[in-house]
């Protein structure tokens, strides 16, 4: 059972599609205590659900986004509707589950996601494999190492199965695979090439063949048919130490980890094969996590997993494998401009927030709601974004930091490995002292090194360096160099990044030549102070 929300209530759900597909979400939600309604156009299907689930039915689209006691729609449509129905549900306020696709054109996709962000709703794609116990043990062992360096990976969708006229093979099955693709190797390809054939309602497509290629060096083969004389969803990575096949027909031994070897005997490849260790895993329906993890982030107005910018990336993808399999094959660039940001599946991001285009968050990170992020930040792993906290544009936050309510950091700013920034002056476990969070500004340009500690309430100059492992206790100036316990200045930085070569009053930068004056304690780059000078003067001669 999901928990239950502030209210002590669990979400109201509306299912719209009791067919093929819906009616497993139909069983599922209603096992979770959270269906309230199925809509659909065939009388048939909804006197089913009606029957077995004593759920209340309608075939009246508007009047279920019109009903104040839904919470959210669940959209098991054709995929051809995806797109219309998503939208009118986010613009009636409805958060939404709907099934993969998202949509079948990018700009469709973009739109819905940016609809879903500004209202601060939660859009989820029912990519389910990401939810199934194999998958999420496979990226288990490919993330510790265990298969090695990863050299390409394949999987197979294969079977005599419903046949689409909405949208061809590769639409229908491939999402699957592409999305757990995407999720073990945590990148977009960067080629996409698909081969395929039309032989039953030319022209769409009912077999095809797609390589994606990564920047990594990483190569995935994707094989989808619905004309095919058996049934077959295999999905195998292939690594440097270890190979591993997840085999979904299995009934229970689904994970298996191959130990082959290729040894060379006399300057030839030779295959030295292993029988094979079955992974356990937990033998819980995927759709029953995928469906409560809906409602948790519903509850929690958290981002799911596979949330519409996911979504969105595997629309990409199939968009390049589309236009190459229009052109013969030829491999094609997969572009990402309808992609304002990317994060990590395994990231968490809590609405409503701001995040600039450009910006990566990677493995387990969380930015938490209020927060606001600029363009082309780059946030690294277990990086944590307080409530209401300000970061510019340009932004590097390396492993292991978390930027805490009270700070803000202009653009350019640089924080190093498993450096701190501290809120309060005097903690205490049992006192609480939100309302005694102190600003802690760090101006544009700064660097603060690996393992350095900001104690809140000070402003770090622009440009300054704060040297690994030195504790903040005061301000910084503008290109102070400052070092140790408690850090003292020690020196002058150019904004390049390199220590001033000082000369009396000046300084001079070894590496780019800039020149700066040295008054009062404070550093100025020449044509900032000779700029502030004529400030001065058409100042006084004002007054």
């Amino acid at each position: 059972m999901p928990e239950t929300n502030a209210t002590g209530k669990t979400p109201r759900i509306a299912v719209v599609g009791a067919g093929y597909w819906g009616k497993n979400l139909v069983r599922n939600f209603s096992a979770l205590n959270a269906l309230a309604c199925v809509c659909d156009i065939d009388a048939d299907a909804l006197g089913k659900a009606h029957q077995q689930y004593n759920v209340s039915t309608t075939s009246d689209y508007d009047a279920v986004l019109k009903n104040p006691h839904i919470d959210a729609v669940v959209i098991a449509a054709p995929a051809v509707r995806h797109f219309e129905l998503t939208k009118m549900a986010l613009q009636a306020g409805k958060h939404v589950f709907v099934e993969k696709p998202l949509a079948l054109q990018v700009p469709e996709g973009r739109e819905l996601v940016d609809i879903a962000n500004k209202s601060s709703l939660v859009l989820m794609v029912g990519h389910i494999l990401e939810y199934h116990p194999a998958i999420i043990e496979l990226k288990r062992l490919v993330h510790e190492g265990q298969l090695g360096k990863i050299l390409y990976i394949y999987s197979s969708r294969l079977n005599l199965g419903k046949l689409r006229t909405e949208e061809n093979i590769l639409w229908s099955f491939a999402p699957h695979d592409i999305s757990v693709i995407l999720q073990i190797l945590g990148e977009v390809p960067v080629r996409a090439a698909a081969h395929g054939g039309s032989y039953l309602n030319p022209p769409l497509v009912d077999t095809t063949l797609s390589t994606l290629e990564f920047a990594s060096g990483v190569k995935a083969h994707v094989f989808v048919s619905w004309l095919h004389p058996f049934k077959e969803q295999k999905f195998c990575v292939i690594g440097s130490e270890r190979m591993a096949v997840f085999d979904d027909l299995e009934p229970e031994n689904k994970l298996v980890l191959f130990a082959h070897r290729v040894n060379w005997m006399n300057r030839k490849p030779v295959a030295e094969r292993d029988t094979g260790t079955v992974i356990p895993i937990s033998q819980e329906e995927p759709l029953k996590r995928e469906c409560e993890r809906f409602l948790e982030c519903v509850q929690k107005r958290a981002r799911p997993q596979t949330d519409g910018e996911s979504g969105l990336r595997v629309l990409e993808v199939l968009d390049a494998c589309s236009r190459s399999l229009n052109d013969g094959g030829t491999p094609v660039s997969v572009t990402l401009e309808s992609a304002r940001y990317f994060a990590h599946p395994t990231a968490v991001i809590d609405q409503p927030c701001q995040i600039g285009d450009g910006t990566k968050i990677w493995h387990f990170s969380h930015v938490m709601a209020g927060s606001r992020l600029g363009r082309g930040c780059n946030l690294g792993q277990n990086v944590v974004i307080s409530p209401n906290t300000t970061i510019g544009n340009n932004v590097k936050i390396q492993n292991n930091v978390s930027v805490y309510t009270g700070v803000e950091l202009e653009d350019d700013v640089f924080c190093g490995p498993s450096m701190v920034f501290t809120n309060v002056v005097n903690p205490r476990s049992h006192v609480s002292r939100k309302a005694e969070y102190q600003r802690t500004l760090v101006k544009r340009g700064a660097t603060l090194g690996a393992n350095s500690t900001i104690v809140c309430g000070v402003t770090i100059g622009q440009y300054a360096f704060v040297a690994a492992g030195a504790v903040v206790t005061r301000d910084v100036p503008d290109h102070a160099l400052v070092m140790g316990v408690p850090a003292r200045r020690v020196g002058w930085m150019c904004t390049c990044g390199i220590r001033l070569a000082e000369n009396g009053l000046a300084g001079t930068c070894l590496a780019c030549g800039a020149s700066y004056a040295f008054e009062d304690k404070r550093c100025f780059a020449l044509e900032n102070r000779e700029a502030s000078s004529q400030q001065e003067s058409i100042a006084a001669k004002q007054l």
